[in-house]
């Protein structure tokens, strides 16, 4: 059985780059249905396939699933641009039945209001030095290439996953202070909205939290955190990280088998 959220968030696919986990993202998708899919930002790499990314059939497959939920089904697909899909500016604001493309969106959770963006033009390097952004994003592209290889290596010693970015952000005191900073400039401007929360993205750092009297929400991300936000019928917000969500799946797989006297009685009462 599929399970059913009001709302699903993702964002930070990046496809079109080697680290996208594409094929997570879309057996997450079929594994649930919505009434309201949250594309927040950087699904496409526009930054990657204009030098050395390439489009494969797996980054198909997840609009061809889009697609289907469009075609089949009443769900409401919003696709919000980020920095990496910034050549979605050429057609701002997009509106084809279900499916829209915009900027920025005002999400209706009962009697609350979200302000929902990707966070890019929060990100003051993003906005006004793109050149110095792109020096960043060759950086992060070569810190992902490396953990890729290193982790490689740990599989075939029996060690756990271990994410090397994930961690120089959390060491480096910039980037915390980065992160920090950014929250609170993204609930600000949930203020002068007149909302009562925010849903981003852009950091690659999943929450769910509130700062002060604003609710914070991030989806974090696909390259390597492979998580998503959902929203229940009641209104309740909550992160799923994909590798527990499959783990806790497969651990109910693994409770509905028949155990073996079980089988044994099912062949019994057949030939009965």
């Amino acid at each position: 059985m599929k399970t059913h959220y009001r709302t699903i968030v993702m964002s930070d696919i990046h496809l079109g780059i080697q680290n996208s986990r594409v094929k997570e993202a879309v057996h997450f998708l079929r594994s649930h249905t919505c009434d309201t899919l949250i594309l927040n930002g950087d699904i496409i790499d526009g930054w990657q396939l204009s030098k050395s990314g390439k489009w494969k059939k797996k980054h198909t497959a997840f609009f061809k699933l889009i697609m289907k939920w469009l075609a089949t089904s009443e769900t409401e697909v919003i696709y919000l641009r980020g920095n990496h899909d910034d050549f979605l500016d050429e057609i701002l604001p997009l509106q084809l039945g279900n499916f829209s493309i915009v900027r920025q969106h005002i999400h209706q959770s009962g009697n609350r209001k979200y302000f929902v963006v990707h966070g890019d033009i929060f990100d003051s390097v993003t906005t006004n030095l793109k050149w110095i952004a792109k020096l960043g994003d060759i950086g992060y592209t070569f810190l992902l290439w490396l953990n890729r290889h290193y982790n490689q290596y740990r599989v075939k010693r029996g060690l756990p996953y271990y994410s090397l970015s994930q961690v120089v952000k959390q060491k480096v005191k910039q980037a915390v202070s980065f992160i920090t900073d950014y929250e609170k400039e993204l609930c600000e401007v949930a203020k002068q909205e007149r909302c009562d929360g925010v849903i981003c993205g852009h950091i690659h750092h999943p929450d769910n939290k509130m700062i002060d009297d604003i609710h914070y929400l991030n989806s974090g991300d696909w390259v390597e955190t492979m998580s998503a936000l959902v929203e229940d019928e009641n209104g309740n917000w909550e992160v799923i990280l994909y590798k527990e969500w499959l783990q806790l799946e497969e651990e109910r797989s693994q409770a509905q088998l028949p155990t073996e006297w079980e089988l044994e009685l099912d062949q019994i009462l057949q030939h009965a």
